[in-house]
């Protein structure tokens, strides 16, 4: 073997534990707990998504990252959504409850996908992805540990694991338009007078109930989830961010010392503010009551 051969035999182990060495570790010991949102750099459409999905293929695969350069699942559509000006939860869990529900035949691209990824299929969500078309989908792997491509016509292991769909994206232009009722003297026509009756019908019907977690800007209610000597945990205000939920921190002296409240909301109704304390007291703690600050 010649010399010049001796030495890339060598080199080529060294460069590859350099290259390795280079890579973020998946599961780091101290994550970063602080949600970054993403700035607005695109317009809410599917080819705005397209853009992002080639641009961050390969991306690492980080456990709670939101981006610009590495993700986890949830936070992995949470940068591409909000990159558009839409605001989703930081969470699979809480992502699978908003927007709009859609069959998995009714899936169209940049419409995410919810998984059960655990052992037993429990039923609980713990992945999420973004639908590309023709069972494509593109997701941060916590396998491959990358923003990758798979197939849930060709994947047995997702294909049996998903739970739910949903639907973010306004409708096109082009979709309400199709939508719309022909312009020609349509209150001649029979289609009209049923399309006017189904219409009045869903005007008198009673408006939906107010979502659990749609924190007002201003309100007086709150749920309050302790009192802390000092600052609450960054790990406790993750948590609570990562649900879906605003919080306040009052601050005052006792006896020497700081004194912190960490309160969930605000909220305009109280009645709001007690249907948000039974999730809060069985997601993050169970001595939650409500406070009414003026």
């Amino acid at each position: 073997m010649t010399k010049p051969l001796k030495a890339l035999y060598i080199l080529l182990p060294l460069l590859a534990l350099l290259l390795t060495a280079c890579k973020p570790p998946h599961h780091p010991k101290n994550p970063h707990y602080e949600i970054k949102k993403p700035k607005v750099k695109y317009p809410a459409h599917k080819k705005s998504l397209e853009k992002m999905v080639k641009k961050l293929k390969g991306s690492p695969y980080v456990w709670a990252e939101e981006g610009p350069n590495q993700f986890d699942c949830s936070g992995y559509t949470y940068y591409m959504y909000g990159s558009m000006g839409i605001d989703l939860p930081r969470t699979a869990r809480e992502q699978a409850k908003v927007g709009k529900y859609i069959k998995p035949s009714e899936l169209k691209y940049g419409d995410l996908i919810f998984f059960d990824t655990t052992k037993k299929r429990n039923g609980k969500i713990t992945h999420v992805g973004m639908y590309l078309g023709d069972g494509w989908f593109t997701h941060a792997s916590t396998k491959k540990y990358e923003v990758v491509y798979s197939n849930l016509r060709t994947s047995p292991y997702y294909k049996k694991r998903l739970r739910i769909c949903r639907r973010y994206l306004p409708e096109t232009k082009e979709a309400r338009i199709a939508k719309a009722v022909p312009p020609a003297t349509p209150w001649k026509t029979k289609a009209f007078k049923e399309l006017k009756e189904k219409t009045d019908s869903k005007i008198t019907r009673k408006p939906p109930a107010r979502p659990l977690i749609d924190n007002t800007k201003q309100g007086a209610f709150f749920v309050q989830v302790g009192s802390f000597s000092g600052h609450p945990k960054s790990e406790l205000l993750y948590k609570i961010r990562r649900l879906g939920y605003t919080y306040k921190i009052i601050k005052f002296p006792r006896n020497g010392k700081q004194i912190s409240k960490l309160l969930i909301g605000p909220y305009k109704y109280k009645a709001t503010a007690l249907g948000v304390l039974p999730k809060v007291r069985k997601e993050i703690e169970p001595a939650a009551f409500i406070a009414e600050i003026l």
